[in-house]
């Protein structure tokens, strides 16, 4: 199961280089580009709001991480890596509008990372 979701991962070719959000429809894959871990992002439609799905895989050969999230319309979540203290870290912005779900990368990335104790 998980090297399904690698070889997804990777066979998705449209990579998200724009600054502009882009729609996408239900199961349908977006290819995310986070620097060191590539994935794709996709969403389903359920009672409670649209639940977005994103699988991440760092470039070298190991195990892909899963993110969930149910949104509801007019909420967004942001996935991110971080980068070197003081650098502005790689991340996507998925939204969604009534019915439409979009991916974009952020407008505002994390500065920095905090340390939980």
């Amino acid at each position: 199961m998980m090297r399904t979701l690698v070889l997804a991962a990777t066979a998705a070719l449209p990579l998200i280089g724009s600054a502009h959000a882009e729609s996408v429809k239900p199961a349908q894959a977006k290819s995310l580009d986070l620097g060191p871990l590539a994935g794709v992002a996709y969403y389903t439609v359920e009672p409670k709001g649209h639940r977005v799905v994103v699988t991440l895989a760092p470039r070298a050969a190991a195990p892909a991480v899963r993110f969930e999230a149910v949104l509801a319309s007019g909420q967004s979540v942001t996935v991110s890596t971080p980068r070197q203290a003081g650098a502005a870290s790689r991340a996507v912005e998925i939204s969604r509008d009534g019915d439409t779900v979009s991916v974009r990368p952020a407008p505002d990335a994390v500065q920095e990372t905090a340390s939980l104790r």
